[in-house]
């Protein structure tokens, strides 16, 4: 079974719960929040392993920078807090300044897949700049839930991802590539958040998306608050056994006029927010940031021989420093409230976030809204 994006979220978020968090949200809370961004989903869900069928729990997120009719490049950087997992296409980010495409993400071994089929649906919809593309795919490991080495990711996937890529409000959870995360022990997966900068420091807007995949129950801290020690589960035990293979990917978006050198400083800063949530990007996680600026439209494909961009002043940065750290942080969270309970491959159950022990012990901490 596969599903395409919809522009409902009809799961709660983490406010909806009282969950406090720092900084104004943008009107969706969402990286679409930035004009031009586009997201989609293939959520492919079948399978059970009780009828010896190959269990499915997998999926692939598209993200458009400038939306999918568009081959105008964006400033961009990328930054790996901790290498342990891969992000193609980096090399020509790193050595240019600019992403050339969408950007991809997918479990650890449906990148290759991935990457052909963007290529393909690059050429189809003559989006190739000079006929050459460096796809940008990531990944996260979803084994514990999916049959990971059946590789059941195909061309289609890759293709509804892509076709299905809207503006608007976006889903969370078990959906796209996040469909069979995990985050601290629970079910994980997609998330996003924004944050909006006032108008006297320029009233930017940056907008993350999260595939969280990543930490160990006592460390997850939601608004401060230690609730991966307080929370109390029968499934402990288990949860502790779905730590070894983590990692996180976050996109950051903005439409303040950054250049790649500023655009990797912010990608640093979004590492501070996987942090306020307890993560520490331990030695097995691949955690690995991408960050593109929707400004200056037209200077990565100028022909003529200089190109006149505006770039914000370093003194101006701290807003958006803080804009970063504080969606990444909810983006995570948001991940966790949207998830649902799943059960996978060989069995394998990973429960979702009691939201009502999350909001008991946000109570007793005095960090409960309402």
């Amino acid at each position: 079974m596969t599903s395409p994006l919809s522009n409902a979220q009809i799961k709660p978020r983490a406010r909806d719960l009282g969950i406090p968090f720092e900084g104004i949200p943008g009107p969706l809370n969402a990286i679409t929040d930035i004009k031009g961004v586009q997201v989609g989903y293939a959520t492919v869900i079948s399978g059970d392993s009780q009828y010896r069928q190959p269990v499915i729990r997998t999926g692939v997120t598209a993200i458009f920078p400038r939306g999918k009719t568009s081959t105008d490049s964006v400033f961009a950087a990328w930054f790996p807090l901790n290498g342990n997992g891969e992000m193609t296409g980096t090399t020509w980010v790193e050595e240019s300044g600019f992403l050339e495409g969408p950007i991809m993400l997918t479990n650890t071994h449906s990148v290759g897949v991935v990457h052909d089929a963007v290529v393909k649906w690059q050429h189809q919809h003559d989006q190739l700049i000079d006929k050459f593309s460096l796809p940008v795919v990531a990944e996260t490991y979803d084994g514990f839930l999916n049959d990971i080495n059946g590789q059941h990711i195909k061309e289609q996937h890759v293709f509804q991802a892509l076709d299905n890529a809207k503006e608007g409000a976006i889903v969370e959870g078990n959906v796209g590539g996040g469909t069979g995360m995990k985050t601290f022990g629970f079910k994980g997966g997609t998330g996003t958040a924004s944050r909006q900068i006032t108008a006297q420091e320029g009233g930017y807007r940056v907008g993350v998306l999260v595939q969280s995949n990543f930490g160990l129950r006592d460390q997850l801290l939601i608004a401060g608050v230690p609730v991966g020690k307080e929370i109390t589960m029968e499934q402990q035990t288990v949860a502790r056994t779905l730590a070894p293979k983590s990692s996180i990917i976050v996109v950051v978006a903005t439409d303040a006029p950054l250049t790649s050198n500023q655009l990797k400083r912010l990608a640093k800063h979004a590492a501070l927010g996987i942090a306020r949530t307890g993560g520490i990007a331990m030695n097995s996680s691949g955690d690995i940031i991408m960050a593109f600026s929707t400004a200056n439209p037209g200077a990565g494909g100028a022909k003529q021989q200089k190109v006149t961009i505006q770039m914000l002043a370093n003194e101006a940065m701290d807003p958006l420093f803080a804009a970063v750290i504080y969606a990444t942080e909810e983006a995570i969270i948001n991940s966790l409230v949207a998830a649902e309970t799943m059960t996978g491959a060989g069995g394998m159950t990973v429960y979702a976030l009691p939201h009502q022990q999350v909001q008991q012990i946000l109570k007793k901490y005095h960090r409960l809204l309402y």
